[in-house]
């Protein structure tokens, strides 16, 4: 059990590093405007500031409140829920403490809160079992780095041709014929099906794989830039069992590597003041390839973290 002490600073860090993490997004949403680059981060993934802000110690820690809980009587008269009350939060429970079990300086009725774990599991069990096994299969198979970020490519091929718009208002780097050219001059080879959903009709043919729904668990690999940047999905689907500094971990990485991943873009992003990563040369691939890298040896330490909670997790449960 933690005590208000121990935690509320721990608390206090974590918002104001999502805070940090967030700022230029937020910055453009005040001003009114969209941010190309990061705005995906808000809206392919359910991202909430106020969310991002919530410290949890994850599952098996609980935490002593500073305040009291509220009785029958006070609660049934409120009109809305306060945001910081952590017992009114969803999958928390207040624990029966004796009140000789509180420090001195701790009012003998400040509550006990930690995550109820049936509750969750009963709620959320079956997302725990496939985000284990997602992500065990990943970890199991070596990294793939030949992709070259071309599903941004393939997402845009021969959309002038078919009268479309692009997915960015932003320039094509090497403008509509440049651009086809590149998907047609080398091989497309996406294994994630969350990124080949959003390829033209002209381009799925192309891809080598035809990955589906069905075939994720299958296909996922570790060298694949969404696959890293999805460990942050999956922490937001885990929610409270989930440790703060493990959301905020693979937040930054998902925030790094979609800056990236619009570099490497057929899009000219330099009014963000971003260099390409031009993979329509051999100095660009080679750039792209270490970045690529990188990325997967941070995310492989973030996969481990995540599936080490999926474990805890289901150990509570009878159905494994």
């Amino acid at each position: 059990m933690l005590l208000p002490e121990e935690w509320a600073p721990r608390a206090a860090a974590h918002a104001g590093r999502a805070d940090a993490l967030t700022a230029v997004w937020r910055e453009a949403r005040a001003a009114g405007r969209k941010h190309a680059i990061e705005d995906f981060l808000f809206t392919y993934y359910p991202t909430r500031i106020a969310h991002l802000r919530r410290w949890h110690p994850g599952a098996g820690i609980a935490l002593r409140l500073p305040g009291t809980v509220p009785s029958a009587d006070d609660a049934a008269g409120r009109t809305e829920t306060d945001p910081d009350d952590r017992t009114t939060w969803r999958w928390h429970t207040v624990l029966d403490t004796a009140p000789d079990t509180a420090p001195v300086d701790v009012p003998d009725d400040a509550p006990v809160v930690t995550l109820d774990v049936g509750a969750f599991l009963a709620d959320r069990g079956d997302t725990v079992r496939y985000v284990r096994d997602l992500l065990s299969a990943t970890a199991s198979r070596p990294g793939t780095f030949g992709c070259f970020g071309l599903h941004e490519w393939a997402m845009v091929y021969r959309d002038r041709e078919a009268g479309r718009d692009h997915r960015h208002p932003l320039p094509l780097r090497l403008g509509h014929a440049g651009t086809d050219a590149v998907v047609e001059a080398n091989p497309v080879r996406c294994s994630h099906f969350d990124a080949f959903r959003f390829f033209t009709p002209e381009a799925t043919g192309r891809n080598l794989l035809q990955p589906t729904r069905a075939t994720q668990v299958g296909l996922e690999q570790p060298g694949c830039l969404h696959a890293t940047m999805d460990l942050y999905k999956w922490c937001l689907k885990l929610g409270p069992a989930v440790p703060g500094d493990l959301l905020l971990d693979t937040f930054e990485l998902a925030r790094d590597v979609r800056w990236t991943d619009m570099a490497a873009s057929p899009y000219d992003v330099s009014e963000y003041g971003v260099a390409a990563v031009p993979i329509e040369t051999p100095q660009g691939k080679a750039e792209y390839v270490r970045r690529q890298r990188a990325f997967a040896e941070r995310s492989a330490l973030l996969r481990a973290r995540l599936l080490d909670v999926c474990t805890t997790l289901l150990a509570a449960s009878p159905a494994g």
